[in-house]
């Protein structure tokens, strides 16, 4: 799982890069979705599962 979370992480960080210098708003618009995605994906698996709330 950590795996995953770090692959997430990886391509956030590219995505935060690439938005800085995106020319158009279009990119913008494109980066900042994926990185809500992102974003709600790392939420979920951070999320306690049902065997660790105990």
């Amino acid at each position: 799982m950590s795996t995953v979370i770090e692959n997430l992480l990886l391509r956030k960080q590219k995505l935060v890069e690439q938005l800085e210098e995106a020319p158009s708003v279009e990119d913008r618009d494109r980066i900042e979705h994926q990185l809500e995605q992102i974003n709600t994906a790392l939420d979920f698996l951070d999320r306690p599962g049902p065997r660790e709330g105990r």
